[in-house]
């Protein structure tokens, strides 16, 4: 690796501005941006994918890999990527750093303490936590109604026996007891606020809009009404700092902000993007999970936020997760299966034309695996060129930058200034809103809503939040709400169960399906792989 010091001066980065974290990692000092703001910026690539399987698609690694190959066809690049989250990584799905040669480095580092950010937003989330509790003890002068207390607290791990719990149990001493509850850090609002702040006083004035709790006339109770926003501002004063690291080929690397796409809006940090937009010509960024949840929200909410629009889009797919999207069971997806590829296809034409409706160029990045035989990649590169989308094949995993290089090039000739194209306007109501991404992007015929859901839009309507942009919490696992519904499903009924604010993220949440905000681990989680030798070298953590 090359000293972080080094990898700051190639892109005009000075000391004063740098913050090492030993040799290798650094902050970036967020006030840079506002000495950069005339700079002209660079083109913004969007890396998604198609609707996620179990056999994997790469999207992280080829969003790494894509990156270094337009540096190594001379374009000055960064690429922006969120924080692992210790709970998949420890859990089933695995760090967040790619793999083979195009990964971010200290890969170990990043996927799990790395510089501490995860702590300071779970530290500043279970201070409101705490002090909403200590409020209620000590006289609850705000009228607190403790049935409906909406903060749960956080920790980054998978535990499923957390997600309900009752604390306040022992006695008057240990304060009164109430139902409560744990979500994963990554799905904390302070997470999503973190990520979306352009600056301290932007972080402050969200943090303080955070809505905690009802009072005993139904009035809403804030994180500011409780007087605690300005020390969880201190607590994330340097986690607003986006994160230095580099690849494997040293091209440079902003790793900053975690929020979940199945979640929340699942990218990483618009200060990160905008100060990468500044220090180069292409910015390579990934949007979470398939482009129905991570790109939709990029384009519909973050751009808008951040102020930035992508020049492309990339969407990142591979034969064998188009096999398992037609009907082949995931033990077989390996072996030849014509038919099945061409059912699953369906999967990526869908994806493919979601993403002409916000007028974005689409490139095909058909990430290769040995597995795949070579009448399987004609056809899906035969099928993208008869929708008049142009394709590359992505070797980066075994090839590092020289495997991308086909990639990079398709994404330089398309990439250009398209003009914003969104599909709701944040003024309309959030039944509309609903209305347009279960039809135009999920393909649903029409909307359900459940009786909760109804007494949940009911609520957020009468306090003025009717008018917030939309972010859908949903399986990431089907274009619909349903896991099990499998390549592209259409003329369904998507159902609406609830839906919440998230005042201080600016956005109003409303889950369809069966979702989680504390995930468990699974049988055999991956922690059970890792371990350290006596000399300190990590094992198993991928």
């Amino acid at each position: 690796m090359i000293p972080i010091k080094k990898i700051a001066e190639s892109l005009g980065i000075d000391e004063n501005h740098l913050f090492p974290y030993g040799r290798y990692i650094a902050k970036v000092d967020h006030k840079l941006l506002k000495k950069l703001e005339n700079k002209e910026s660079g083109k913004l690539i969007l890396v998604t994918a198609i609707t996620p399987t179990p056999a994997g698609e790469g999207k992280t690694t080829t969003s790494i890999g894509l990156s270094m190959a337009l540096n190594r066809l001379g374009k000055k690049s960064i690429v922006t990527l969120r924080e692992p989250s210790l709970g998949p990584t420890l859990g089933l799905k695995g760090g967040a750093t790619g793999g083979g040669k195009a990964r971010v480095l200290p890969s170990d580092e990043i996927n799990l303490h790395f510089t501490g950010d995860m702590h300071a937003v779970a530290s500043a989330h279970n201070l409101l936590a705490a002090v909403l509790d200590s409020h209620i003890k000590h006289g609850n002068e705000l009228g607190i109604d403790l049935t409906r207390v909406f903060w749960k607290r956080t920790m980054d791990m998978n535990d499923r026996s957390l997600r309900k719990i009752v604390v306040g149990l022992g006695g008057s001493a240990n304060g009164i007891p109430r139902e409560d509850g744990f979500i994963i850090t990554a799905a904390s609002e302070v997470m999503a606020i973190l990520s979306l702040s352009k600056d301290l006083k932007d972080l402050k004035e969200r943090l303080g809009r955070i809505v905690v709790a009802l009072d005993s006339e139904r009035k809403l109770v804030t994180a500011s009404d409780l007087g605690v926003h300005g020390a969880m501002t201190v607590l994330l004063k340097d986690a607003i700092n986006p994160n230095l690291v580099q690849t494997a080929e040293g091209t440079p690397a902003f790793v900053h902000g975690g929020p979940f796409a199945n979640i929340a809006h699942g990218t990483n940090s618009i200060l990160a993007t905008k100060l990468a937009l500044k220090l180069s010509d292409y910015v390579v960024t990934e949007a979470g999970f398939g482009a129905d949840l991570g790109a939709e929200k990029f384009i519909n909410f973050v751009s808008r936020v951040g102020d930035f629009y992508p020049s492309a889009a990339v969407l990142v797919a591979t034969v064998r997760a188009l096999k398992y999207h037609g009907g082949s069971d995931i033990s077989v997806v390996h072996e030849e299966d014509i038919e099945a590829l061409k059912r699953g296809f369906e999967n990526l034409k869908v994806h493919i034309e979601n993403l002409k409706k916000f007028g974005l160029s689409v490139v095909v990045a058909l990430n290769r695996f040995d597995t795949d035989t070579e009448r399987e990649i004609f056809f899906v590169m035969n099928e993208c060129e008869k929708l008049g989308v142009k394709a590359a094949i992505s070797e980066v995993f075994a090839k590092g930058s020289e495997g991308g290089i086909n990639l990079a090039k398709v994404v330089t000739e398309v990439a250009g200034d398209s003009p914003p194209n969104f599909l709701y306007e944040w003024k309309d109501s959030i039944e509309k809103k609903v209305e347009i991404l279960a039809k135009e992007i999920y393909r649903a015929k029409d909307v359900e809503y459940t009786d909760e859901a109804r007494k949940a839009l009911k609520f957020i309507k009468k306090n003025g939040f009717d008018q917030l942009p939309v972010i859908v919490a949903k399986t990431p696992r089907s274009l619909s709400h349903n896991p099990k519904l499998r390549g592209a499903p259409k003329d369904y009924t998507f159902v609406v169960r609830d839906a919440y604010v998230s005042a201080g993220a600016g956005f109003v949440v409303v889950l369809a399906g069966d979702i989680n905000l504390m995930p468990g681990l699974p049988k055999k989680p991956n922690a059970l792989s890792m371990d350290v030798d006596e000399n300190g070298n990590i094992v198993g953590v991928f």
